[in-house]
Protein backbone atom coordinates (compact mmCIF):
# COMPACT_ATOMS: atom_id res chain seq x y z
CA UNK A 1 0.00 0.00 0.00
CA UNK A 2 2.86 2.62 0.91
CA UNK A 3 4.43 1.62 -2.30
CA UNK A 4 1.09 2.55 -4.04
CA UNK A 5 0.75 5.80 -2.47
CA UNK A 6 4.45 6.28 -2.87
CA UNK A 7 5.67 9.75 -4.26
CA UNK A 8 6.56 8.34 -7.24
CA UNK A 9 3.19 7.03 -8.19
CA UNK A 10 1.55 10.16 -7.77
CA UNK A 11 4.28 11.76 -10.25
CA UNK A 12 3.66 8.78 -12.63
CA UNK A 13 -0.62 9.02 -12.59
CA UNK A 14 -0.32 12.69 -12.60
CA UNK A 15 1.75 12.49 -16.12
CA UNK A 16 -0.91 9.76 -16.79
CA UNK A 17 -3.56 11.92 -16.71
CA UNK A 18 -2.09 15.58 -18.42
CA UNK A 19 -1.03 13.03 -21.46
CA UNK A 20 -4.39 11.65 -21.28
CA UNK A 21 -5.69 15.43 -20.75
CA UNK A 22 -3.68 16.48 -23.79
CA UNK A 23 -4.39 13.59 -26.56
CA UNK A 24 -7.86 15.30 -27.93
CA UNK A 25 -5.89 18.37 -28.49
CA UNK A 26 -3.27 16.69 -30.34
CA UNK A 27 -5.29 14.24 -32.19
CA UNK A 28 -8.07 16.93 -33.19
CA UNK A 29 -4.80 19.01 -34.56
CA UNK A 30 -3.45 16.37 -36.23
CA UNK A 31 -6.98 15.14 -37.84
CA UNK A 32 -7.23 18.65 -38.98
CA UNK A 33 -4.13 18.88 -41.01
CA UNK A 34 -3.66 15.44 -42.19
CA UNK A 35 -7.28 15.26 -44.02
CA UNK A 36 -8.82 16.67 -47.18
CA UNK A 37 -10.27 20.18 -47.17
CA UNK A 38 -12.51 19.87 -49.62
CA UNK A 39 -15.53 19.52 -47.48
CA UNK A 40 -14.50 23.01 -45.29
CA UNK A 41 -14.22 24.64 -48.18
CA UNK A 42 -17.14 24.23 -49.65
CA UNK A 43 -18.43 24.91 -45.64
CA UNK A 44 -16.37 27.60 -45.76
CA UNK A 45 -18.83 29.20 -49.25
CA UNK A 46 -21.95 28.37 -47.87
CA UNK A 47 -22.29 28.36 -44.10
CA UNK A 48 -19.23 28.50 -42.27
CA UNK A 49 -19.57 32.58 -42.00
CA UNK A 50 -22.94 31.76 -40.08
CA UNK A 51 -21.85 29.16 -37.82
CA UNK A 52 -18.55 31.78 -36.91
CA UNK A 53 -20.91 34.82 -36.77
CA UNK A 54 -23.68 33.04 -34.77
CA UNK A 55 -21.23 31.10 -31.72
CA UNK A 56 -19.45 35.44 -31.83
CA UNK A 57 -23.46 36.90 -31.23
CA UNK A 58 -24.45 34.48 -28.99
CA UNK A 59 -21.68 34.59 -26.60
CA UNK A 60 -21.44 38.12 -26.43
CA UNK A 61 -25.45 37.89 -25.31
CA UNK A 62 -24.52 35.18 -23.19
CA UNK A 63 -21.76 37.25 -21.44
CA UNK A 64 -23.52 40.15 -21.08
CA UNK A 65 -26.21 38.95 -19.69
CA UNK A 66 -25.22 36.62 -16.95
CA UNK A 67 -22.39 39.29 -16.35
CA UNK A 68 -25.50 41.78 -15.22
CA UNK A 69 -27.45 39.86 -13.71
CA UNK A 70 -25.11 37.59 -11.64
CA UNK A 71 -23.07 40.52 -10.45
CA UNK A 72 -26.31 42.45 -9.94
CA UNK A 73 -28.16 39.44 -7.81
CA UNK A 74 -24.79 39.13 -5.97
CA UNK A 75 -24.85 42.89 -5.09
CA UNK A 76 -28.25 42.78 -3.62
CA UNK A 77 -28.49 39.73 -1.57
CA UNK A 78 -24.75 40.60 0.00
CA UNK A 79 -24.83 44.25 0.21
CA UNK A 80 -28.71 44.90 0.80
CA UNK A 81 -31.32 43.99 3.20
CA UNK A 82 -34.71 43.57 1.23
CA UNK A 83 -38.07 41.08 2.41
CA UNK A 84 -36.80 37.55 1.34
CA UNK A 85 -33.43 38.05 0.89
CA UNK A 86 -32.35 34.97 2.48
CA UNK A 87 -34.45 33.25 0.22
CA UNK A 88 -33.10 34.68 -2.73
CA UNK A 89 -29.95 34.21 -1.80
CA UNK A 90 -30.40 30.34 -1.87
CA UNK A 91 -33.03 29.78 -4.58
CA UNK A 92 -30.80 32.01 -7.09
CA UNK A 93 -28.48 29.09 -7.26
CA UNK A 94 -30.74 26.50 -8.37
CA UNK A 95 -31.17 27.15 -12.14
CA UNK A 96 -27.58 25.63 -12.21
CA UNK A 97 -29.71 22.20 -11.81
CA UNK A 98 -31.09 22.74 -15.33
CA UNK A 99 -29.33 22.21 -18.82
CA UNK A 100 -30.16 25.19 -21.11
CA UNK A 101 -32.06 22.71 -23.75
CA UNK A 102 -34.66 21.74 -21.07
CA UNK A 103 -35.94 25.24 -20.65
CA UNK A 104 -35.64 25.26 -24.51
CA UNK A 105 -38.09 22.59 -24.31
CA UNK A 106 -40.40 24.35 -21.95
CA UNK A 107 -40.61 28.00 -23.50
CA UNK A 108 -41.45 26.51 -27.20
CA UNK A 109 -44.33 24.71 -25.36
CA UNK A 110 -45.65 27.97 -23.85
CA UNK A 111 -44.33 30.74 -26.72
CA UNK A 112 -44.06 28.89 -29.74
CA UNK A 113 -46.95 29.72 -32.42
CA UNK A 114 -48.98 26.28 -31.11
CA UNK A 115 -48.28 27.67 -27.43
CA UNK A 116 -50.78 28.68 -24.86
CA UNK A 117 -49.26 32.27 -25.12
CA UNK A 118 -49.90 32.97 -29.13
CA UNK A 119 -53.02 30.77 -29.03
CA UNK A 120 -54.67 33.40 -25.73
CA UNK A 121 -53.71 36.15 -27.64
CA UNK A 122 -55.50 34.62 -31.20
CA UNK A 123 -58.20 33.48 -29.40
CA UNK A 124 -58.92 37.31 -27.10
CA UNK A 125 -58.25 39.57 -30.24
CA UNK A 126 -59.39 37.32 -32.97
CA UNK A 127 -55.78 37.85 -34.81
CA UNK A 128 -55.20 35.52 -37.70
CA UNK A 129 -51.53 34.11 -38.49
CA UNK A 130 -50.66 37.40 -39.83
CA UNK A 131 -52.37 39.80 -37.74
CA UNK A 132 -49.43 40.07 -35.34
CA UNK A 133 -45.87 40.26 -34.14
CA UNK A 134 -44.02 37.96 -31.71
CA UNK A 135 -40.99 37.44 -30.88
CA UNK A 136 -39.55 34.34 -32.58
CA UNK A 137 -38.20 31.34 -29.78
CA UNK A 138 -36.68 29.03 -31.71
CA UNK A 139 -33.45 32.14 -32.87
CA UNK A 140 -30.22 33.00 -31.31
CA UNK A 141 -31.92 35.81 -28.87
CA UNK A 142 -34.44 32.86 -27.71
CA UNK A 143 -30.82 30.64 -26.95
CA UNK A 144 -28.97 33.36 -25.20
CA UNK A 145 -32.10 34.20 -23.19
CA UNK A 146 -32.32 30.10 -21.95
CA UNK A 147 -28.25 30.16 -21.76
CA UNK A 148 -28.39 32.87 -19.54
CA UNK A 149 -31.05 31.68 -17.11
CA UNK A 150 -29.11 28.79 -16.38
CA UNK A 151 -25.28 30.00 -16.59
CA UNK A 152 -25.87 33.07 -14.36
CA UNK A 153 -25.33 31.20 -11.16
CA UNK A 154 -22.00 30.71 -12.11
CA UNK A 155 -21.13 34.75 -11.98
CA UNK A 156 -23.45 34.81 -9.04
CA UNK A 157 -21.23 32.33 -6.57
CA UNK A 158 -18.18 33.98 -7.72
CA UNK A 159 -19.19 37.16 -7.80
CA UNK A 160 -21.22 36.78 -4.12
CA UNK A 161 -18.11 35.24 -2.80
CA UNK A 162 -15.80 38.58 -4.03
CA UNK A 163 -18.30 40.75 -1.75
CA UNK A 164 -18.45 39.04 1.16
CA UNK A 165 -15.16 39.08 0.97
CA UNK A 166 -14.44 43.20 1.04
CA UNK A 167 -13.75 44.88 3.70
CA UNK A 168 -16.21 47.75 4.76
CA UNK A 169 -13.61 50.63 4.67
CA UNK A 170 -13.08 51.00 1.03
CA UNK A 171 -16.98 51.53 0.51
CA UNK A 172 -17.04 53.61 3.34
CA UNK A 173 -14.53 55.56 2.17
CA UNK A 174 -16.13 55.92 -0.86
CA UNK A 175 -18.58 57.69 0.73
CA UNK A 176 -17.20 59.77 2.41
CA UNK A 177 -15.84 61.06 -0.63
CA UNK A 178 -19.03 61.84 -1.59
CA UNK A 179 -20.17 58.91 -3.71
CA UNK A 180 -23.47 57.52 -3.62
CA UNK A 181 -24.37 53.86 -2.83
CA UNK A 182 -24.60 53.04 -6.01
CA UNK A 183 -21.77 55.37 -7.09
CA UNK A 184 -19.88 53.02 -4.38
CA UNK A 185 -20.54 50.17 -6.29
CA UNK A 186 -19.49 51.35 -9.34
CA UNK A 187 -16.55 52.83 -8.60
CA UNK A 188 -15.02 50.56 -5.49
CA UNK A 189 -16.78 47.26 -5.40
CA UNK A 190 -17.32 46.42 -8.98
CA UNK A 191 -13.58 46.80 -10.00
CA UNK A 192 -12.69 44.82 -6.76
CA UNK A 193 -14.79 41.61 -7.81
CA UNK A 194 -14.03 41.75 -11.41
CA UNK A 195 -11.31 38.89 -11.02
CA UNK A 196 -14.47 37.17 -10.08
CA UNK A 197 -16.95 38.16 -12.19
CA UNK A 198 -14.45 37.43 -15.09
CA UNK A 199 -13.90 34.19 -14.27
CA UNK A 200 -17.65 33.80 -14.50
CA UNK A 201 -18.25 35.13 -17.38
CA UNK A 202 -15.72 33.09 -18.79
CA UNK A 203 -17.63 29.66 -17.68
CA UNK A 204 -20.46 30.79 -18.92
CA UNK A 205 -18.72 31.55 -22.35
CA UNK A 206 -17.48 28.43 -22.37
CA UNK A 207 -20.65 26.74 -21.84
CA UNK A 208 -22.43 29.09 -23.92
CA UNK A 209 -19.69 27.82 -27.43
CA UNK A 210 -19.89 23.97 -25.66
CA UNK A 211 -23.59 24.14 -26.18
CA UNK A 212 -25.13 21.72 -28.68
CA UNK A 213 -28.83 20.93 -27.44
CA UNK A 214 -29.95 24.48 -27.08
CA UNK A 215 -28.95 25.58 -30.13
CA UNK A 216 -29.58 22.74 -32.88
CA UNK A 217 -32.95 22.20 -31.01
CA UNK A 218 -33.76 26.12 -31.99
CA UNK A 219 -31.95 25.55 -35.36
CA UNK A 220 -29.25 28.00 -34.78
CA UNK A 221 -26.59 27.22 -36.95
CA UNK A 222 -23.07 27.22 -34.88
CA UNK A 223 -19.50 25.98 -34.62
CA UNK A 224 -21.05 23.04 -32.49
CA UNK A 225 -23.85 22.03 -34.85
CA UNK A 226 -21.79 21.86 -37.63
CA UNK A 227 -19.15 19.67 -35.79
CA UNK A 228 -22.03 17.07 -35.53
CA UNK A 229 -23.55 17.38 -39.06
CA UNK A 230 -20.20 16.97 -40.72
CA UNK A 231 -19.48 14.00 -38.29
CA UNK A 232 -22.77 12.02 -38.80
CA UNK A 233 -24.51 13.85 -41.56
CA UNK A 234 -22.11 14.07 -43.93
CA UNK A 235 -19.41 11.25 -42.90
CA UNK A 236 -16.61 13.51 -43.16
CA UNK A 237 -14.52 12.97 -40.01
CA UNK A 238 -11.70 15.93 -41.26
CA UNK A 239 -13.68 18.06 -41.88
CA UNK A 240 -15.33 17.65 -38.04
CA UNK A 241 -11.87 17.78 -36.69
CA UNK A 242 -11.07 20.72 -38.61
CA UNK A 243 -13.96 22.70 -37.40
CA UNK A 244 -13.37 21.40 -33.81
CA UNK A 245 -9.86 23.00 -33.93
CA UNK A 246 -11.64 26.15 -35.47
CA UNK A 247 -13.84 26.10 -32.08
CA UNK A 248 -10.68 25.56 -30.05
CA UNK A 249 -8.97 28.13 -31.13
CA UNK A 250 -11.79 30.80 -31.19
CA UNK A 251 -12.03 29.29 -26.85
CA UNK A 252 -8.65 29.42 -26.61
CA UNK A 253 -8.42 33.06 -28.06
CA UNK A 254 -11.51 34.05 -25.47
CA UNK A 255 -9.04 32.80 -22.59
CA UNK A 256 -6.60 34.49 -23.97
CA UNK A 257 -8.41 37.92 -24.31
CA UNK A 258 -9.46 37.86 -21.04
CA UNK A 259 -6.23 37.31 -19.41
CA UNK A 260 -4.80 40.45 -21.85
CA UNK A 261 -7.56 42.80 -20.52
CA UNK A 262 -6.50 42.33 -17.49
CA UNK A 263 -2.75 42.98 -18.09
CA UNK A 264 -0.78 43.19 -15.24
CA UNK A 265 -3.53 44.55 -13.22
CA UNK A 266 -3.50 43.53 -9.22
CA UNK A 267 -6.35 43.27 -7.34
CA UNK A 268 -6.30 43.35 -3.67
CA UNK A 269 -8.99 43.41 -1.42
CA UNK A 270 -6.89 42.90 1.75
CA UNK A 271 -8.18 41.86 5.21
CA UNK A 272 -11.42 42.18 6.21
CA UNK A 273 -10.89 44.34 8.84
CA UNK A 274 -14.67 45.46 8.95
CA UNK A 275 -17.68 43.98 7.63
CA UNK A 276 -19.80 45.44 5.12
CA UNK A 277 -22.90 46.70 6.86
CA UNK A 278 -26.54 45.93 4.37
CA UNK A 279 -28.08 48.92 3.41
CA UNK A 280 -31.88 48.65 4.18
CA UNK A 281 -33.68 49.47 1.26
CA UNK A 282 -37.01 50.71 1.77
CA UNK A 283 -40.19 51.78 -0.41
CA UNK A 284 -40.39 50.82 -3.86
CA UNK A 285 -36.71 49.77 -3.83
CA UNK A 286 -36.58 46.56 -1.62
CA UNK A 287 -39.67 45.57 -3.49
CA UNK A 288 -37.64 46.34 -6.67
CA UNK A 289 -34.60 44.35 -5.18
CA UNK A 290 -36.66 41.46 -4.43
CA UNK A 291 -38.56 41.42 -7.69
CA UNK A 292 -34.91 41.52 -9.83
CA UNK A 293 -33.76 38.60 -7.62
CA UNK A 294 -36.80 36.40 -8.20
CA UNK A 295 -37.18 37.11 -11.84
CA UNK A 296 -34.56 34.44 -12.36
CA UNK A 297 -35.49 32.04 -10.61
CA UNK A 298 -39.12 32.27 -11.67
CA UNK A 299 -38.12 32.10 -15.59
CA UNK A 300 -35.18 29.48 -14.28
CA UNK A 301 -36.76 27.14 -12.20
CA UNK A 302 -40.63 27.73 -11.89
CA UNK A 303 -42.33 28.16 -15.36
CA UNK A 304 -40.08 25.27 -16.69
CA UNK A 305 -40.93 22.70 -13.60
CA UNK A 306 -44.87 23.74 -14.01
CA UNK A 307 -44.84 23.69 -17.64
CA UNK A 308 -42.53 20.42 -18.29
CA UNK A 309 -44.78 18.62 -15.97
CA UNK A 310 -47.87 19.66 -17.47
CA UNK A 311 -46.74 18.66 -20.45
CA UNK A 312 -45.10 14.71 -18.86
CA UNK A 313 -48.41 14.30 -17.42
CA UNK A 314 -50.12 14.21 -20.75
CA UNK A 315 -47.36 12.15 -22.47
CA UNK A 316 -47.24 8.60 -23.01
CA UNK A 317 -43.61 7.76 -21.56
CA UNK A 318 -43.25 5.96 -18.00
CA UNK A 319 -40.91 7.03 -15.84
CA UNK A 320 -41.03 3.79 -14.57
CA UNK A 321 -40.75 1.35 -17.23
CA UNK A 322 -37.93 -1.03 -17.42
CA UNK A 323 -36.36 1.46 -20.22
CA UNK A 324 -36.43 4.49 -18.29
CA UNK A 325 -34.91 2.97 -15.24
CA UNK A 326 -32.28 1.81 -17.67
CA UNK A 327 -32.00 5.54 -18.92
CA UNK A 328 -31.48 6.57 -15.15
CA UNK A 329 -29.05 3.84 -14.12
CA UNK A 330 -27.17 4.82 -16.85
CA UNK A 331 -27.01 8.17 -15.97
CA UNK A 332 -25.97 8.33 -12.64
CA UNK A 333 -23.27 5.43 -13.53
CA UNK A 334 -22.09 7.86 -15.65
CA UNK A 335 -22.13 11.06 -13.37
CA UNK A 336 -20.98 9.04 -10.14
CA UNK A 337 -18.01 7.36 -11.63
CA UNK A 338 -16.60 10.48 -13.73
CA UNK A 339 -17.22 12.78 -10.81
CA UNK A 340 -15.57 10.33 -8.39
CA UNK A 341 -12.22 9.62 -10.96
CA UNK A 342 -12.45 13.56 -12.08
CA UNK A 343 -11.80 14.43 -7.78
CA UNK A 344 -9.14 11.71 -7.75
CA UNK A 345 -7.32 13.12 -10.85
CA UNK A 346 -7.20 16.71 -9.26
CA UNK A 347 -5.83 15.41 -5.97
CA UNK A 348 -3.47 13.91 -7.68
CA UNK A 349 -2.78 16.54 -10.25
CA UNK A 350 -3.08 19.33 -7.13
CA UNK A 351 -1.18 16.74 -4.81
CA UNK A 352 1.95 16.70 -7.10
CA UNK A 353 2.14 20.09 -7.70
CA UNK A 354 1.81 21.58 -3.77
CA UNK A 355 4.74 19.33 -2.80
CA UNK A 356 7.16 19.46 -5.80
CA UNK A 357 6.06 22.72 -7.68
CA UNK A 358 8.41 22.88 -11.07
CA UNK A 359 7.96 23.77 -14.19
CA UNK A 360 6.98 20.35 -15.38
CA UNK A 361 3.93 20.50 -12.66
CA UNK A 362 2.55 23.91 -13.48
CA UNK A 363 2.39 22.84 -17.09
CA UNK A 364 0.95 19.42 -16.23
CA UNK A 365 -1.79 21.88 -14.47
CA UNK A 366 -2.07 24.05 -16.93
CA UNK A 367 -3.06 20.95 -19.52
CA UNK A 368 -4.85 19.63 -17.46
CA UNK A 369 -7.56 22.86 -17.31
CA UNK A 370 -7.82 23.17 -20.97
CA UNK A 371 -10.28 21.28 -20.72
CA UNK A 372 -13.07 23.49 -19.45
CA UNK A 373 -12.36 25.70 -22.42
CA UNK A 374 -12.98 23.36 -24.84
CA UNK A 375 -16.70 22.02 -26.14
CA UNK A 376 -17.76 18.46 -25.33
CA UNK A 377 -17.89 17.82 -29.53
CA UNK A 378 -14.37 19.26 -29.59
CA UNK A 379 -12.95 16.49 -27.12
CA UNK A 380 -15.56 13.37 -28.18
CA UNK A 381 -13.70 13.86 -31.68
CA UNK A 382 -10.36 14.35 -30.50
CA UNK A 383 -10.55 11.04 -28.41
CA UNK A 384 -12.65 9.21 -31.31
CA UNK A 385 -9.62 9.74 -34.11
CA UNK A 386 -6.98 7.88 -31.76
CA UNK A 387 -9.23 5.16 -30.50
CA UNK A 388 -10.46 4.46 -33.79
CA UNK A 389 -7.12 4.57 -35.41
CA UNK A 390 -5.80 2.31 -32.70
CA UNK A 391 -7.96 -0.41 -32.93
CA UNK A 392 -9.03 -0.27 -36.88
CA UNK A 393 -4.82 -0.63 -36.23
CA UNK A 394 -4.62 -3.56 -33.82
CA UNK A 395 -7.69 -5.82 -35.64
CA UNK A 396 -6.09 -5.04 -38.93
CA UNK A 397 -2.77 -6.62 -37.44
CA UNK A 398 -4.52 -9.66 -35.58
CA UNK A 399 -6.51 -10.63 -38.56
CA UNK A 400 -3.28 -10.37 -40.72
CA UNK A 401 -0.96 -12.56 -37.97
CA UNK A 402 -3.39 -14.66 -36.20
CA UNK A 403 -6.92 -14.71 -38.38
CA UNK A 404 -8.59 -12.89 -35.47
CA UNK A 405 -10.59 -10.02 -34.94
CA UNK A 406 -10.31 -7.50 -32.10
CA UNK A 407 -12.99 -5.69 -33.37
CA UNK A 408 -13.60 -2.02 -31.73
CA UNK A 409 -11.94 -2.42 -28.11
CA UNK A 410 -11.73 1.20 -26.86
CA UNK A 411 -14.34 3.09 -29.90
CA UNK A 412 -17.97 3.28 -28.14
CA UNK A 413 -16.73 1.92 -24.72
CA UNK A 414 -17.99 3.56 -21.62
CA UNK A 415 -14.62 3.88 -20.37
CA UNK A 416 -13.64 6.20 -23.50
CA UNK A 417 -16.77 8.28 -22.53
CA UNK A 418 -15.93 8.97 -19.02
CA UNK A 419 -12.40 9.78 -20.30
CA UNK A 420 -13.99 12.50 -22.18
CA UNK A 421 -15.78 13.74 -19.05
CA UNK A 422 -12.43 13.35 -16.97
CA UNK A 423 -11.02 15.89 -19.70
CA UNK A 424 -13.28 18.48 -20.05
CA UNK A 425 -14.49 18.58 -16.01
CA UNK A 426 -11.18 18.31 -14.63
CA UNK A 427 -10.75 22.07 -14.41
CA UNK A 428 -13.91 22.61 -12.24
CA UNK A 429 -12.48 20.03 -9.59
CA UNK A 430 -9.17 21.10 -9.61
CA UNK A 431 -10.30 24.88 -8.51
CA UNK A 432 -12.48 23.13 -6.11
CA UNK A 433 -9.42 21.95 -4.81
CA UNK A 434 -7.17 24.70 -5.22
CA UNK A 435 -10.05 26.68 -3.26
CA UNK A 436 -10.14 24.18 0.06
CA UNK A 437 -5.81 23.07 -0.40
CA UNK A 438 -5.43 27.27 0.43
CA UNK A 439 -6.51 27.04 3.58
CA UNK A 440 -3.74 24.54 4.37
CA UNK A 441 -0.53 25.56 5.98
CA UNK A 442 2.55 24.49 4.27
CA UNK A 443 3.67 24.30 7.92
CA UNK A 444 1.59 21.50 8.38
CA UNK A 445 3.42 19.70 4.74
CA UNK A 446 6.56 20.03 6.70
CA UNK A 447 5.98 18.29 10.04
CA UNK A 448 4.03 15.11 7.80
CA UNK A 449 7.49 15.26 6.39
CA UNK A 450 9.50 15.56 9.39
CA UNK A 451 6.98 12.20 10.90
CA UNK A 452 8.04 10.18 7.69
CA UNK A 453 4.65 10.66 5.62
CA UNK A 454 5.09 10.55 1.80
CA UNK A 455 3.07 11.92 -0.71
CA UNK A 456 0.02 9.64 -0.25
CA UNK A 457 0.31 10.15 3.70
CA UNK A 458 0.22 13.34 3.51
CA UNK A 459 -2.89 13.21 1.29
CA UNK A 460 -4.81 11.09 3.13
CA UNK A 461 -3.81 11.73 6.65
CA UNK A 462 -3.43 15.58 6.08
CA UNK A 463 -4.70 17.21 3.26
CA UNK A 464 -8.25 14.98 2.89
CA UNK A 465 -9.74 15.47 6.21
CA UNK A 466 -8.83 19.37 5.94
CA UNK A 467 -10.27 19.51 2.08
CA UNK A 468 -12.92 16.88 2.76
CA UNK A 469 -15.94 20.02 2.12
CA UNK A 470 -13.85 20.83 -1.05
CA UNK A 471 -13.58 17.73 -2.09
CA UNK A 472 -17.01 17.11 -1.60
CA UNK A 473 -18.34 20.06 -3.87
CA UNK A 474 -16.25 19.31 -6.55
CA UNK A 475 -17.57 15.45 -6.56
CA UNK A 476 -21.26 17.25 -6.61
CA UNK A 477 -20.23 20.20 -9.60
CA UNK A 478 -18.72 17.49 -12.01
CA UNK A 479 -21.77 15.37 -11.18
CA UNK A 480 -24.17 18.03 -12.44
CA UNK A 481 -22.28 19.03 -15.01
CA UNK A 482 -22.16 15.29 -16.42
CA UNK A 483 -26.14 14.86 -15.84
CA UNK A 484 -26.38 17.97 -17.90
CA UNK A 485 -23.26 16.93 -20.94
CA UNK A 486 -25.36 15.92 -24.31
CA UNK A 487 -22.76 16.49 -27.58
CA UNK A 488 -19.88 14.20 -25.92
CA UNK A 489 -22.28 11.48 -24.91
CA UNK A 490 -24.44 11.98 -28.04
CA UNK A 491 -21.30 11.61 -30.18
CA UNK A 492 -19.56 8.47 -27.94
CA UNK A 493 -22.36 6.47 -26.05
CA UNK A 494 -21.88 2.79 -26.46
CA UNK A 495 -24.49 1.15 -28.83
CA UNK A 496 -27.83 0.61 -26.75
CA UNK A 497 -26.59 3.25 -24.02
CA UNK A 498 -28.74 5.97 -24.04
CA UNK A 499 -28.73 8.41 -21.22
CA UNK A 500 -31.65 11.02 -20.09
CA UNK A 501 -30.05 13.41 -21.99
CA UNK A 502 -30.17 11.60 -24.96
CA UNK A 503 -33.44 10.49 -24.75
CA UNK A 504 -34.83 13.75 -24.21
CA UNK A 505 -32.66 15.14 -27.28
CA UNK A 506 -34.39 12.59 -29.46
CA UNK A 507 -37.74 13.18 -28.61
CA UNK A 508 -37.30 16.65 -28.73
CA UNK A 509 -35.70 16.42 -32.31
CA UNK A 510 -39.23 14.57 -33.45
CA UNK A 511 -40.88 17.28 -32.34
CA UNK A 512 -42.41 15.01 -28.94
CA UNK A 513 -42.13 17.92 -26.72
CA UNK A 514 -44.47 15.90 -24.44
CA UNK A 515 -42.79 13.10 -24.31
CA UNK A 516 -39.31 15.04 -23.86
CA UNK A 517 -40.91 17.02 -20.67
CA UNK A 518 -40.39 13.46 -18.86
CA UNK A 519 -36.68 12.57 -19.16
CA UNK A 520 -36.11 16.60 -18.92
CA UNK A 521 -37.86 16.42 -15.73
CA UNK A 522 -35.93 13.39 -14.66
CA UNK A 523 -32.13 15.23 -15.77
CA UNK A 524 -33.42 18.69 -13.69
CA UNK A 525 -34.38 16.70 -10.40
CA UNK A 526 -31.07 14.63 -10.23
CA UNK A 527 -29.22 17.21 -11.57
CA UNK A 528 -31.06 19.34 -8.00
CA UNK A 529 -30.05 17.01 -5.34
CA UNK A 530 -26.46 17.93 -5.62
CA UNK A 531 -27.26 21.86 -5.93
CA UNK A 532 -29.75 21.62 -2.88
CA UNK A 533 -26.56 20.11 -1.17
CA UNK A 534 -24.45 23.29 -2.37
CA UNK A 535 -27.03 25.99 -1.38
CA UNK A 536 -26.66 24.05 1.88
CA UNK A 537 -22.87 25.04 1.96
CA UNK A 538 -23.81 28.21 0.58
CA UNK A 539 -26.22 28.65 3.89
CA UNK A 540 -23.45 27.66 6.06
CA UNK A 541 -21.16 30.10 5.08
CA UNK A 542 -23.82 32.50 5.82
CA UNK A 543 -23.76 31.91 9.22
Amino acid sequence: MAAFLSGRFFVITASVIALLCLLPHVAVLLAAFSGSFDTLEQLSNTVLGRYASATLILVVCVAFGTACLGAGAAWLVTMTDFPGRRLCEIALVIPLAFPAYVLAYAYTHILDHPGIVQTTLRAMFGWGPRDYWFPEIRSIGGAAMMLTLVLYPYVYLLARASFMGQSATTFHAARALGRTPTGAFFSVCLPLARPAIAAGVMLATMETIADFGTVAYFGVQTFATGIYTSWFTLADRAAAAQLALGLLAFALLLAMLERYSRGNVRYNNGRRQEAMVRLQLTGARKWGAMTLCLLPVVLGVVIPVITLTTMAIGSEQDIFSRRYIGFIQNTLTLATIAALLTVAGAIVLGSVHRVKATRLTGAALYIARLGYAVPGGVIAVGLLVPFAAFDNTLDAWMRATFDVSTGLLFTGSIWVLILAYLIRFMAAALGSYEGGISAVSPNMDAAARVLGQGVGGLVRRVHAPIIAPSLFTAALIVFVDVIKELPATLIMRPFNYDTLAVQAYRLASDERLQGAAVPSLMIALLGLVPVVLLCRRVARDNA
